[in-house]
């Protein structure tokens, strides 16, 4: 029996010391060991339960919607209705200049740490393809840059991720793991959700904790909504004082695009007049709201959309499609984030919980190209179809646009992309653009900040972090689970809550996707487009272009975002000198980050082609 309890004894105080959400360790000291206790002195004294979060300290949510526009949602004056999203900001701060990474996994890397993509090991994605051996591209976000999740976990709060992860290695993402860099492997209690770029909305690759499971044909959004209730009850009902905090990426809007009809059919007929007229309703809206100048103009029509007036009354038919089912979807992302909002409400937990909602990862999706995406995908050159053959396919496809029988890819056409990033030229992919990287942004905290309005600092997405470690009283800790930080890249927005004139404290910023490139300080921007990009590979059959991959030979442009917010005139030849130390900078930015090489769309067309072959190879072997 002795030796029992002798066993007991060692396992219990194994887990305790091993375990971070039972046992913390706590510096006092020094420390001093001799033979007898009462003669030493433990330099750390182990807190059994863990640390408690500040008193008071909030819950958090942060909110990341994928391939979003700036133009799209009725909070920053698009045409798609979001009443919970209007609703948060009416009662909290719009920040008019905040800007992502451009793309998917590296605004997700720069989030949930604090610090640039590149700088996370992840300035592409976690996938074979688009991954490389380079320190800025490996897809491994180290340890000794910790997610806000483990941070808060260490200090009290119960921690859960919901939707898009993206941010896991291909080879790791099977039910043996490793589980490391799963959502459990960086700070969270418990996750749901899934683990790749895209899923089917119905058939979504789910998983829960460490394991995949199988979905039950609930759309994805409901899924999640209803778990981000099920935590928070859950929680509440055993640890009633503690706080959690919630990062919640739903797979809406990126592609697949795909809804009930009943959300759809509410926007029937409302964009039969095309994306030139919504171009020019948004704008309107946007300057009533202020979250434009109120002398901004827009942009020509890009050279690859087609005005509408000009497109034959089938395409025409067929478009207004892609966008009714697009509005839709939206519209009922924002229902689901109501109910939970509701929830918080109706349970008395609104009022301290602070919201952060980015409005996209990134600008509107150009992945969809000319004709939009049904049952077939163009790109990277799946499905070699002629351009007469593909649209017709799509035409006959109008009754599935929105439903659960297309790909994981199916999206809108480039028209609608341009229209829903008013009033900015280009898209998602394009770093160098504003149109790729100028996100709306709300912060909502009803307890700590009584302000209410428009911000216009210059902000990013990694201030979100040190932003919300400061509401809640706390500080990146010297070390997480044993691992010295990095410091924190992100600055913090807390002075412009209460002050809508407070310096911007995020002077600089570079961007960086697929060789597109930028470089921000004090409101000059210097950028410069790379080819080749998606659409030089989503050519159709006889159309392929032949594009050598060159950065030495992009052409940079300049442009005072001061007095030219969204790019209407190239400074570059006017102002050379101030080119020039602009892409000096960008050089600096560059090599401290681990931006170079620059690993862009040529590189991941090679390796795919690569990959491409073995599979042939093998199935050849098995003949």
């Amino acid at each position: 029996m002795q030796k029992i309890q002798q066993i007991s004894t060692a396992l219990f105080l194994a887990a305790t010391t091993l375990s971070p959400s039972f046992a913390q360790e706590e510096k006092t000291g020094e420390g001093k060991i001799s033979i007898s206790w009462q003669e030493s002195q433990p330099a750390y004294k182990t807190i059994y339960g863990g640390k408690k979060a500040p008193a008071g300290a909030p819950n958090v949510i942060w909110i990341l919607i994928d391939d979003v526009g700036y133009g799209a949602a009725s909070v920053f004056g698009g045409l798609v209705n979001t009443p919970n999203l209007d609703s948060l900001a009416n009662n909290g701060l719009r920040y008019t200049n905040f800007h992502t990474t451009g793309i998917c996994s590296p605004t997700r890397a720069a989030l949930l740490t604090g610090r640039n993509s590149h700088s996370a090991h992840m300035g592409l994605f976690p996938s074979n393809s688009v991954r490389a051996d380079y320190p800025g591209y490996d897809g491994k976000i180290p340890s000794e840059k910790a997610t806000i999740a483990e941070v808060l976990n260490e200090n009290g709060y119960a921690t859960f991720q919901l939707g898009k992860w993206h941010l896991t290695p291909d080879e790791e993402t099977t039910d043996a793991g490793p589980f490391t860099r799963w959502p459990s492997g960086k700070g969270f209690d418990h996750n749901y959700g899934f683990l790749g770029g895209a899923t089917d909305q119905y058939k979504p690759d789910l998983v829960e904790d460490n394991e995949h499971i199988k979905p039950d044909g609930t759309h994805l959004n409901k899924l999640l909504a209803d778990k981000a209730i099920s935590y928070i009850t859950r929680l509440k009902s055993k640890a009633p004082d503690k706080p959690f905090f919630i990062y919640w990426a739903p797979g809406a809007t990126h592609a697949p695009h795909q809804v009930d009809k009943q959300w759809s059919d509410k926007y029937k007929g409302k964009f039969d007049t095309g994306w030139d007229v919504y171009r020019e309703k948004v704008l309107a809206n946007q300057k009533k709201l202020g979250t434009v100048p109120a002398n901004a103009t827009l942009p020509a029509r890009n050279s690859l959309v087609k005005a509408w007036k000009d497109l034959p009354e089938e395409e025409r038919k067929l478009f207004a499609r892609f966008f009714e089912v697009y509005a839709g979807f939206l519209e009922y992302t924002d229902y689901e984030i109501g109910r939970v909002l509701t929830y918080l409400k109706e349970t008395g937990q609104l009022e301290n919980t602070v919201i952060f909602v980015s409005i996209g990862d990134n600008g509107a999706s150009k992945e969809g190209t000319d004709y939009g995406v049904t049952t077939k995908s163009i790109a990277f050159g799946r499905d070699k179809l002629t351009r007469e053959e593909y649209r017709k396919l799509v035409l006959s496809e109008y009754d599935k646009i929105g439903t659960k029988d297309v790909i994981t890819s199916a999206n809108y056409p480039l028209g609608w992309a341009q229209a829903t990033n008013t009033p900015f030229k280009y898209w998602k992919q394009d770093a160098f653009s504003e149109g790729g990287t100028h996100n709306p942004l709300i912060v909502f905290y009803p307890k700590g900040i009584k302000e209410r309005g428009i911000r216009n600092q210059y902000a990013h997405i990694t201030d979100i972090y040190p932003t919300t470690l400061k509401l809640i009283g706390l500080n990146l800790p010297e070390k997480v689970k044993n691992y010295v930080q990095t410091p924190l890249e992100g600055q913090e927005l807390n002075s412009s809550f209460a002050d809508p004139n407070a310096p911007t404290k995020h002077t600089q910023q570079y961007y960086t996707i697929a060789g597109s490139r930028a470089i921000y300080k004090d409101g000059w921007k210097a950028a410069a487009a790379h080819h080749p990009d998606y659409i030089d590979f989503a050519q159709f059959e006889g159309e392929r272009k032949s594009i050598v991959s060159d950065p030495t030979k992009d052409v940079w442009e300049l442009y005072n975002l001061n007095e030219d917010f969204n790019e209407r005139n190239n400074l570059a030849a006017k102002h050379p000198e101030k080119l020039k130390e602009l892409k000096d900078l960008y050089e600096i930015e560059a090599k401290k980050y681990h931006v170079y090489p620059l690993i862009d769309w040529d590189y991941a067309g090679r390796i795919r082609m690569q990959q491409n072959a073995v599979v042939n190879d093998a199935n050849i072997d098995k003949k």
